[in-house]
C-alpha cells in the first residue's frame, strides 16, 4: 500500500514516522516548502543569529532514506480523488492508495489595500523567513499588524537587529482575547520596555505604494501615517486549503474530519492546522493550530491507517510561548473573561515581570487551570492535578512539587499560601456577614 502525505510539518512527519514503526507500507512525503522537515518554532532564532538553518532540522538528511520514507520537493496542483492521483507542478503524477492532507496554514489577509505589494509578508514558512531576510538589509522601520504570538515573535526578530518596530494591535490590550487582564497588561509594559512602538486600539487601513510596487508606509484607522519599508502581516493564520477547493472534499474554514480524522472521501485524511473537527470535544475549538495537537493527530492517524482504528482524543489543553524575556505557560481552562463559576488566585511579583494564576471552580473548589508568566511548572504535575480535579487547597499546599525553575531561583510558594489564606479568610468573613444580615432581616420581619 502506498501512503502519500502532502505537507512535511510536525503532523505529516509524525504520521510518516509512526506508519513506518507500525508497517512496511510505501510512504511518500510531498512538500513545496522545504526538502527536509524543520522546526517551525525555531525559525525566529535563525533570523536572530542563534541558530543556522541546518540546526533546526530535527533529523539528519540520511534519516529518511534509512527509514524508507521518500521525499518529493514539489507542488501538488490538484488532487484527483476518484483516480487517487496527485497532479504535480513538475508534470509527473503521483498515485496513492491512502492520502493524508497535512497542508498547514498560511497568514491571514483581509483585503487591505496594498497587501500584495513588495515588502509585505508574514512569518509562517521558511520562505517567509527568507523574505524577511531579504528586506531587512538597510531597513529603517518595520510595521507589524496583528497582536498574537507570531506578531510579538516578529517584533523580537527585528528588535534583535536594532530595526525600529511599530506594532499595531486592534485590541485595547495585547492578546486580551486569550490572556486575563493582569497578564495582558504585564506584556503591554514589557513590549514598551523593549522600545517597541506599541499602538493599541489601532488597525491597518492601507499600505502605501512608493510608485514602484514597494511598500513605503502604512495608514492606520486613526489617520496616522507610519513610514516603513516592510509590513508584517501577523493577524492570525488560516488553513492552507485553496488548492483543494475544486472537487468533492468537504471544507468550511478547514477540511472537515470526523473523530478518526477521516474526511468525507474514502481513504483521505486531514491532520494538523488544516483539519476542522465536525464535532469538537467540549471546550475545544474545531481548528487548533498548535504544535502538540498536530503531533497527536499524526500519531493517531498512523494507527488508524495501519488497521488499528483510533479516535483522536486531544490531551488536556496546554500551550507555551515567549514574550521577549517572559516565558508563558498555560495548562487547562484559563480564559480572558472568566465565566460565572470560575474564580482565581492571582499573584504577581513585585517587579511586574512574573505571575502565577490558579483558576478554580468556586462552587466545587477544584483546580481548573494554571497561567504562568516568567515561572515554570512541571507539565506532568499540573496535568495530574487537573485531571483528578484536585482541590485548590491541596494544590496550594503542594505547589513546590510543580515548580520547575532552575536551582537557586527564588521560590514563591509561601507567598501563594499567604494569598490563599487571606482570600479564604475574606470568604469566611463575607459568609459570616451575610449570615448575620439574614438573621437581622428575619428578626426585623418579626418585629
Amino acid at each position: 500500500m502506498h501512503i502519500a502525505i502532502i505537507g512535511n510539518g510536525i503532523s505529516g512527519i509524525t504520521a510518516a514516522r509512526h506508519i513506518r514503526k507500525l508497517s512496511d507500507h510505501k510512504i511518500t512525503i510531498i512538500s513545496a516548502e522545504t526538502e527536509h522537515f524543520f522546526s517551525r518554532t525555531a525559525l525566529m532564532y535563525v533570523y536572530m543569529g542563534h541558530m543556522r538553518s541546518q540546526d533546526i532540522k530535527p533529523y539528519e538528511d540520511w534519516f529518511w532514506a534509512k527509514n524508507r520514507i521518500d521525499l518529493v520537493h514539489d507542488y501538488v496542483e490538484k488532487v484527483n480523488y476518484e483516480a487517487k492521483s496527485l497532479q504535480m507542478r513538475s508534470g509527473k503524477p503521483i498515485s496513492y492508495d491512502k492520502l493524508i492532507l497535512a497542508v498547514g496554514s498560511k497568514p491571514n489577509k483581509f483585503g487591505w489595500p496594498g497587501q500584495d505589494l513588495k515588502g509585505v509578508g508574514g512569518m509562517y514558512s521558511f520562505q517567509d523567513l527568507e523574505y524577511m531576510e531579504e528586506y531587512s538589509k538597510g531597513l529603517d522601520r518595520a510595521v507589524i499588524v496583528g497582536g498574537g504570538l507570531i506578531g510579538i515573535e516578529m517584533a523580537e526578530m527585528f528588535h534583535s537587529r536594532h530595526i525600529p518596530v511599530s506594532f499595531l494591535v486592534r485590541e485595547k490590550s495585547y492578546w486580551n482575547g486569550v490572556l486575563p487582564a493582569e497578564e495582558s497588561a504585564m506584556i503591554n509594559r514589557h513590549i514598551l520596555e523593549h522600545g517597541i512602538d506599541l499602538r493599541l486600539s489601532t488597525e491597518l487601513k492601507e499600505i502605501k505604494d512608493d510608485g514602484k510596487g514597494q511598500a513605503n508606509a502604512v495608514m492606520t484607522n486613526k489617520g496616522n501615517t507610519i513610514p516603513c519599508r516592510f509590513v508584517g502581516l501577523t493577524a492570525g493564520v488560516r488553513p492552507n486549503i485553496g488548492f483543494l477547493a475544486e472537487g468533492d472534499l468537504e471544507t468550511q474554514r478547514g477540511i472537515l474530519v470526523n473523530e478518526y480524522l477521516e474526511t468525507n472521501i474514502p481513504d483521505v485524511y486531514a491532520i494538523g492546522d488544516c483539519a476542522q473537527a465536525r464535532n469538537p470535544q467540549p471546550g475545544r475549538r474545531p481548528i487548533e493550530a498548535i504544535w502538540y495537537t498536530g503531533r497527536m493527530m499524526g500519531e493517531t492517524v498512523a494507527h488508524t491507517i495501519c488497521k488499528q482504528k483510533t479516535k483522536y482524543v486531544p490531551r488536556l489543553w496546554f500551550n507555551s510561548a515567549k514574550f521577549f524575556d517572559i516565558e508563558y505557560q498555560v495548562y487547562g481552562d484559563v480564559r480572558a473573561k472568566a465565566p460565572e463559576n470560575h474564580d482565581s488566585l492571582y499573584w504577581e511579583r513585585e517587579d511586574g515581570k512574573a505571575s502565577i494564576r490558579l483558576v478554580y471552580d468556586k462552587n466545587e473548589g477544584h483546580i481548573l487551570g494554571f497561567n504562568l508568566m516568567g515561572i515554570r511548572y512541571r507539565h506532568e504535575v499540573c496535568e495530574k492535578w487537573l485531571l483528578s480535579k484536585t482541590s485548590l487547597k491541596e494544590v496550594v499546599q503542594n505547589l513546590s512539587l510543580a515548580n520547575f525553575d532552575p536551582e537557586f531561583y527564588k521560590q514563591y510558594e509561601t507567598q501563594i499560601v499567604a494569598l490563599y489564606n487571606e482570600k479564604m479568610e475574606d470568604k469566611i468573613s463575607l459568609k459570616k456577614k451575610r449570615s448575620l444580615n439574614s438573621v437581622l432581616r428575619f428578626l426585623g420581619s418579626r418585629g
